[in-house]
């Protein structure tokens, strides 16, 4: 069995996980004709940024600098992905109030705003942001994104721990 659980397999079977979850989301998206909010599609690049991490440290011999790099980005992107989950969360909570007003668009976001303030409105949230279309479990899109990055980052702490023996 350790023979089998190399750096490789164990980076493209997270790269494999992260991507599934998008695909899930934009399946959950077409069959029950849900428009995403931003902090949902921030959500996914997060996702998506993360599957491209480990799929291109699955090509990569884990050497020191490159174990460093691997664990820091994926802690990094991780956690980056658990402050949006989280401030979804607290927005369809009613912890944070905003108003109640459709969003901008993402397109006309980061057409016709600078990038640093087309991420800050981004951040923000938008009224569409506390609205809760779907429950799996009795858990909201964004608690279970919450739970997938946190099962991420063990992940991440599993392949560094491995590595290092």
């Amino acid at each position: 069995m350790q023979n089998f659980l190399t750096f490789k397999r164990i980076n493209l079977f997270g790269s494999f996980l992260a991507f599934v979850l998008v695909g899930v989301a934009v399946a959950i998206q077409t069959q029950f004709n849900l428009e995403p909010c931003p902090l949902c599609v921030s959500q996914r690049i997060v996702f998506i940024i993360i599957g491209f991490i480990f799929l291109l440290f699955s090509f990569l011999k884990p050497n020191q600098l490159i174990k460093f790099i691997h664990i820091s980005s994926l802690l990094t992107t991780n956690i980056v992905g658990i402050v949006f989950a989280i401030r979804h969360i607290m927005i369809q909570s009613k912890w944070i109030i905003v108003p109640a007003e459709c969003g901008i668009d993402l397109d006309y976001m980061f057409e016709n705003f600078p990038l640093t303030e087309a991420f800050s409105l981004l951040f923000k949230g938008t009224g569409d942001c506390s609205e809760i279309d779907w429950y799996f479990l009795g858990l909201t899109l964004p608690q279970l994104a919450l739970i997938a990055y946190i099962l991420f980052v063990i992940f991440t702490l599993y392949i560094y721990n491995k590595i290092n023996k």
